[in-house]
């Protein structure tokens, strides 16, 4: 009983020296503003990053010149690499048996012109005579009939002389348009049949870059964005196509998509098969980055930081990991983030209190 009673003074006592030593001391001094120093915002590239993909240069208008008719080549006019007009004779096959099935046709044609004549002028008489009541109705009809059987005939074989000239005329391999020989399959000799390629054909001003898209990347292309297209060795730069197109089918085997980009016309030494390469905006495919000034970054020995204002206005040195310098600004791999102030003038944030 007696020890609690001095325990509880010996409370009261050290209380009422505490609260004389609070009530006595000084206060403290007040703390110097922080001077304003130059700042800058952590900026954000968006969320937008560029992939390449390889690619291949295809000739927009390519035509594969095959056989229609069976024969032998006689006479080839072209090698690969020359330029050809609209028009211009290719190859020849042979064709004499076409050429005088044509010559029978046109002697048919003839033959059938001369009865077709013989006819009508019968089928005249026919008709003075009856008219003079010296032919009865009935043999009038038969004239006339055996007339437009001839006018039939005739017209016939003329149908068919017309399909002999054009049988005869599949013998001779023309360029359907002006463009540039690309591969010639046969050489003199060689027996042409109906479908069997001859040549390659394809049109030099009209080129596009084709690019298999794996369908991942194909759904997160960003829509509006510019697609450039680089073709190594050829051009400097990269070239902005004409037109873009996005085939809608998927590869089964590859699981990718085509994606078509016109190129522009006149470009020296493109043709059909080289290398290319297409950067493509994909959208949400990579994290933002970020980027300071570079006049912000602090380097002390391994030390690579930046000062930040905190919350309480005041720089804080923060360690940040860098990634590859653009402009003025470095990129910032770690260490801050988007909208954040930084110190222009990290020496005077160091010399602060």
């Amino acid at each position: 009983m007696a020890f609690d009673a001095s325990r509880t003074l010996l409370g009261a006592v050290w209380l009422a020296l505490a609260l004389g030593a609070s009530a006595g001391s000084p206060p403290a001094p007040p703390t110097a503003p922080t001077p304003a120093l130059p700042t800058a915002p952590v900026t954000s590239s968006g969320a937008a990053d560029v992939s390449g993909f390889d690619g291949v240069v295809q000739a927009v208008r390519q035509t594969v010149v095959a056989a229609q008719v069976p024969g032998a080549v006689v006479a080839l006019d072209v090698k690969a690499g020359d330029a050809v007009r609209a028009g211009q004779v290719l190859l020849r096959l042979d064709a004499r048996a076409a050429e005088q099935t044509a010559a029978a046709g046109a002697a048919q044609v003839q033959a059938a012109r001369a009865a077709q004549d013989a006819a009508s002028k019968d089928f005249e008489r026919q008709q003075q005579l009856f008219q003079q009541n010296y032919i009865s109705r009935a043999a009038l009809d038969r004239a006339e009939a055996q007339y437009k059987a001839t006018q039939a005939q005739a017209s016939a074989q003329l149908a068919a002389a017309g399909a002999a000239r054009t049988q005869s005329g599949f013998y001779v391999v023309k360029a359907p348009y002006d463009g540039v020989v690309s591969d010639v399959a046969v050489v003199l000799g060689d027996m042409a049949m109906p479908g069997r390629a001859l040549l390659t054909l394809h049109d030099p001003r009209l080129l596009r870059v084709s690019v298999a898209v794996p369908q991942r990347v194909a759904a997160r292309l960003a829509p509006g964005q510019p697609l450039q297209v680089e073709l190594p060795g050829l051009a400097a730069g990269r070239i902005t196509p004409l037109k873009t197109q996005l085939l809608p089918t998927v590869d089964p085997a590859t699981h990718t998509l085509e994606l078509r980009l016109d190129l522009p016309a006149g470009l020296r030494g493109a043709t059909p098969g080289l290398f290319a390469r297409a950067w493509l905006p994909v959208a949400g495919g990579a994290e933002a980055r970020l980027y300071v000034p570079a006049r912000a970054v602090v380097r002390r020995a391994e030390l690579t930081a930046v000062y930040v204002i905190g919350n309480e206005g005041r720089p804080l040195l923060r360690q940040v990991r860098l990634g590859r310098i653009q402009g003025d600004g470095v990129e910032v791999l770690a260490g801050v983030s988007a909208g954040e102030q930084v110190v222009l003038e990290p020496q005077a944030a160091a010399r602060l209190p």
